[in-house]
């Protein structure tokens, strides 16, 4: 969805062309894997199951500290009154939210995370334990990835894509009965939080969208290099393959038993030393990360379908910035200063907004701003929910080190 997905597709698919010339705890899961392969993994040609993408998750969230419990939470087989499955699914089945609740202190506020495209909730993982010293942390699989249910993706319009994750979301808020929850997005699940947030606004006391989607077109004047990389040839194959729904999700299952150290050399050079001579991640949680993406992404094919009907090639959408003025829940956008998500949109969003609204910009930090500078986007969601936190909000204040836009 962006350039880092450009880098990724491209790397995807050199690795497959030179493949074709040389002819896997601490927790309390709830977890049941619905389905075994009766082939060992080694025997597959996508190594890879329900119960991999369990094991590589429960891998994962090993290295947080704070306590959590985990489970797979029933939303039905569609939205009440509806004669579509999630979404014109042959099967009446129940569908299931993958989610992890952490130990928090009695009265904390709540906080729903929600993943972008080409992630699962698992991506947070180094942010749960500073952020569950504040918060009642509650983090999900949108409906379609991760460890969520994968029903048959057969929505064909932007109405039924949306309603597919909005009414999937408010299904697990009555299941969970949650109510007056703040509410956190990064990218794709930024848009996805925003447009639940104006259709179920009393359910949100708070908004925090980290480097969103469906603030940007492609005639912004920043995003000129999209205009020109689409008239080379790469570009060309590239926005042909958007439109055809062609996700650097199939190419992985394509590669088979080469994807996983694909993924590994993706996760390396996307994080690795990109703001600190350290790096973003240890040897471990590298290892680990690339593991569950890797299991994630080579699962069957579901959300990532979504692409085509909500964004246009380079993930431009403009639909939040058209609604803005329709928003009633508070919002604090947050943008690492290298993202390439514009902060600007939002800027132009707030003009036309009724509620509060507050632009925060996090130095070294990219579009993964929550991995890559860790604690300057934990001050910016401390400040952003200050009114929920301290006694005296107006008096908290500016982080140092930040930007105010």
């Amino acid at each position: 969805m962006n350039r880092s997905v450009y880098r990724w597709s491209s790397l995807i698919l050199r690795k497959m062309a030179e493949e074709i010339n040389k002819s896997e705890i601490r927790s309390s899961p709830s977890i049941i894997a619905k389905s075994r392969s009766l082939w060992p993994s080694v025997l597959r040609w996508i190594p890879t199951s329900t119960d991999h993408i369990i094991a590589s998750e429960k891998r994962l969230l090993s290295l947080v500290k704070t306590l959590y419990v985990q489970e797979l939470v029933n939303i039905g087989s569609g939205p009440p009154g509806s004669k579509v499955r999630w979404f014109r699914s042959s099967s009446n089945e129940p569908r299931f939210i993958n989610t992890v609740t952490f130990d928090s202190k009695e009265g904390s506020p709540t906080l729903v995370m929600v993943h972008g495209y080409a992630a699962s909730q698992g991506f947070f993982f180094k942010n749960f334990d500073y952020l569950a010293n504040r918060f009642k942390v509650i983090a999900i699989d949108q409906l379609g990835w991760g460890g969520s249910s994968r029903p048959d993706f057969t929505c064909k319009s932007t109405e039924e894509t949306e309603a597919w994750f909005i009414d999937s979301l408010e299904e697990w808020r009555k299941a969970k009965n949650l109510s007056n929850f703040i509410l956190l997005g990064h990218s794709f699940g930024g848009y996805v939080a925003a447009k639940y947030a104006l259709k179920h606004p009393e359910h949100v006391q708070h908004l925090i969208l980290v480097g969103t989607a469906g603030l940007s077109s492609e005639s912004d004047t920043t995003y000129e290099w999209v205009t020109r990389f689409r008239a080379t040839w790469r570009g060309a194959i590239l926005s042909h393959l958007w439109e055809s729904n062609f996700t650097p999700q199939k190419i992985i299952r394509g590669l088979g038993p080469w994807g996983p150290d694909l993924v590994r050399k993706y996760t390396a050079a996307r994080f690795t030393n990109r703001y600190s001579p350290e790096g973003v991640f240890t040897e471990e949680e590298s290892r680990l990360l690339s593991d569950y993406v890797y299991h994630t992404s080579a699962a069957k094919a579901s959300g990532e379908l979504c692409l085509k009907y909500i964004f246009a090639f380079g993930a431009f959408n403009r639909a939040l910035l058209n609604s803005a003025s329709e928003w009633k829940v508070p919002t604090t956008f947050i943008y690492g200063a290298e993202d390439w998500m514009n902060y600007q949109g939002a800027q132009e969003a707030r003009e036309q907004m009724k509620v509060p609204c507050e632009i925060i910009r996090v130095p070294q930090g990219g579009h993964f701003v929550f991995l890559e500078n860790r604690d300057g986007f934990h001050s910016a969601v401390l400040y952003a929910c200050r009114r929920f936190l301290s006694p005296n909000p107006d008096k908290e204040p500016f982080p140092e080190g930040l930007v105010s836009a």
